[in-house]
């Protein structure tokens, strides 16, 4: 008689060696490093450009207020000054957030001064057109009652319109800088 034959035994599967490759973009790493605190540059607003900006924000402002205290709805040339003043007032305070809270270099893929130069020099424009049919339309013939708001607007619009050039240079200079490198 033969020996039993002993059936070999199932051994448990051995566990399998895994490998797993990772990848990240640069994108997805300067974001996931950067966005875990807020930087804040109070050196910004000792700057001149930082002044200028802050000065078109408070005086953009009253631009747009003295001439949205009247009955501007009535005159079309109003309705534009209205629509450059708060239109860059709007963007003025997004960009001073931007540059108070260093934004600008958590997204590098930006070209922030070629971003400011254009900003600044179509405001710059745009302001100036807007501050001469400003002036152009004040007159007491016109309505009586709203003369003294809007030339006060003018005068404001004009100054707002320097502060911008001023800021503009800036950003010229900056840019160019910039691109000589």
């Amino acid at each position: 008689m033969e020996p039993p034959v002993s059936q070999p035994q199932e051994q448990p599967p051995r566990p399998r060696s895994h490998t797993v490759t990772t990848t990240s973009s640069s994108f997805t790493a300067n974001l996931s490093a950067s966005s875990s605190t807020l930087a804040y540059d109070r050196e910004f607003l000792r700057t001149l450009p930082g002044l200028l900006m802050v000065t078109e924000i408070v005086l953009g402002l009253l631009v747009w207020t003295l001439i949205a205290g009247t009955e501007y709805f009535l005159y079309p040339a109003f309705g534009w000054v209205m629509f450059v003043a708060v239109f860059y007032w709007v963007l003025t305070v997004f960009f001073l957030i931007i540059y108070m809270t260093m934004t600008y270099t958590r997204i590098p893929q930006v070209p922030w001064t070629t971003v400011g130069l254009c900003f600044n020099g179509s405001a710059f424009v745009l302001y100036l057109i807007a501050a001469i049919v400003d002036a152009s339309s004040v007159t007491k013939e016109l309505d009586s009652h709203n003369y003294n708001s809007w030339a006060a607007s003018s005068f404001f619009a004009f100054v707002v319109t320097s502060c911008y050039a001023g800021n503009t240079y800036f950003s010229f200079i900056s840019w160019q800088s910039r691109t000589l490198q």
